[in-house]
């Protein structure tokens, strides 16, 4: 079995005033390479907390994430940074695509910052959106795109880079079923062509049924799992 993403007795807590809040608890998991699968839990439960130590975007208190069998707490920051443009593709619910910019220089961005050649960014962008069907909309700025077109958009950014992770957070939420349902199977494609990994975090039971494996989150420890293939 080899590992994508592993956490050790994974801990984070927050001072709020003189109270300690504790949102993880010592969260122990282990997720493989190539799957696709979902985190589920209630508002309040730590499921975005967990996806930002898992996305090296925070530290934890106490505890290991291990990604790609790299402990990341021996990083420092921009050796996170590197990381996380090249191992991890994150999708978030409202896009975060920058409205001054176009489709095509949106993707190109990540590739900006790894500095790849302009000549070559600019093909690989293109190619990235013909990949998700946005082809004839390369000039189009965000506020020109329908949200599943901006979804795409941002598939196609986090793609850049070609990382084996993916990281979703509730990438669904602002887009209707069938949009949805589309944006889920653009996933599901890229994860059985090209062997990506993905963790979607979701309190969509939908969302959660499309994937292979579920593990509910409450109160900040794992409260159960479930297989669906």
């Amino acid at each position: 079995m080899t590992l994508a993403i592993e956490t050790q007795d994974l801990v984070k807590e927050y001072t709020q005033g003189s109270q300690l809040l504790r949102i993880l608890k010592k969260v122990n998991l282990k997720i493989e390479k190539g799957e696709f699968m979902a985190i589920m839990g209630p508002s309040g439960s730590g499921k975005s907390t967990l996806l930002n130590m898992l996305g090296a975007l925070d530290r934890p208190t106490s505890g290991k994430v291990m990604i790609n069998g790299t402990d990341i707490s021996t990083l420092d920051d921009n050796q996170l940074a590197d990381l996380r443009n090249k191992e991890i593709g994150f999708i978030f619910q409202q896009f975060n695509l920058i409205q001054r910019m176009d489709a095509q220089h949106n993707v190109e961005l990540p590739l900006s910052i790894s500095g790849v050649p302009t000549k070559l960014r600019k093909e690989k962008a293109k190619a990235l959106l013909e990949s998700v069907g946005l082809g004839e909309r390369t000039d189009h700025r965000p506020n020109q795109l329908s949200g599943g077109e901006q979804q795409r958009v941002a598939i196609a950014r986090a793609l850049a880079n070609n990382p084996p992770l993916f990281l979703c957070d509730e990438l669904t939420g602002n887009l209707d079923s069938k949009t949805g349902q589309e944006i889920m199977g653009l996933l599901r494609r890229l994860n059985q062509e090209q062997g990506k990994t993905f963790v979607l975090i979701t309190h969509d039971p939908n969302v959660a049924q499309a994937t292979d494996r579920l593990l509910m989150i409450r109160d900040g420890e794992i409260a159960g799992e479930k297989k669906f293939k």
